[in-house]
């Protein structure tokens, strides 16, 4: 997998959201503000998802779910370019991780009735620490596959490099929108002293 370096992840993260909101302003011009709220976070998601070049598996999840709204297609294809390779159609790895997510379930319902048992009776009381660490991992984890994109279809260890992986993205993202925000305000401050 190839690593961006954050400078160059951000720069590319700019420009790319730039170009998405320039799209977005022009495609529609009276917004409310829930409206451009909306553009706004789409704007940024898509272009930090392109700007990782479908690197990971949650931009591409990230593209593919913008892809299916109609609406966003133009959006989403100006962004990645007429050198992307994107293809929504599942990789190999996604297959497999589907693949055994499938046969998972075949083994889970044949074993109902042992935790079902289990249930009646109770935790072990030997191991009991050992359980509640089990369950709380199992939680945890069913909560980070709902928080990173993509992360329904991912195994363990996929899901918290692909995790790690977002969460260094989103910070970029921030960083970025709020030095934006920054220097609005100082804009706005000097401005309204020199109409002062």
């Amino acid at each position: 997998m190839k690593m961006h370096t954050s400078s160059k992840l951000r720069k590319e993260f700019i420009k790319k959201w730039v170009k998405g909101l320039q799209i977005c302003c022009s495609s529609k011009n009276n917004m409310d503000i829930l409206e451009r709220k909306k553009k706004i976070k789409l704007c940024a998601d898509i272009a930090l998802a392109s700007a990782k070049n479908e690197t990971t598996l949650w931009s591409i999840a990230l593209i593919s779910e913008a892809k299916k709204d109609d609406e966003n297609k133009i959006l989403v294809d100006n962004l990645l370019g007429p050198e992307s390779r994107f293809k929504p159609q599942m990789t190999n790895r996604q297959m497999i991780a589907c693949h055994k997510r499938v046969r998972s379930k075949k083994i889970l319902k044949k074993s109902r009735h042992v935790c079902h048992k289990m249930k009646k009776t109770g935790p072990p009381k030997s191991n009991l620490a050992a359980y509640i660490a089990k369950k709380l991992v199992k939680r945890r984890t069913q909560v980070l596959k709902r928080l990173v994109p993509g992360g329904e279809s991912m195994d363990e260890f996929s899901l918290i490099k692909e995790a790690l992986d977002y969460i260094l993205s989103l910070r970029i993202q921030v960083d970025v929108m709020r030095t934006l925000a920054n220097a609005n305000e100082v804009l706005n401050q000097s401005d309204s002293k020199i109409i002062d």
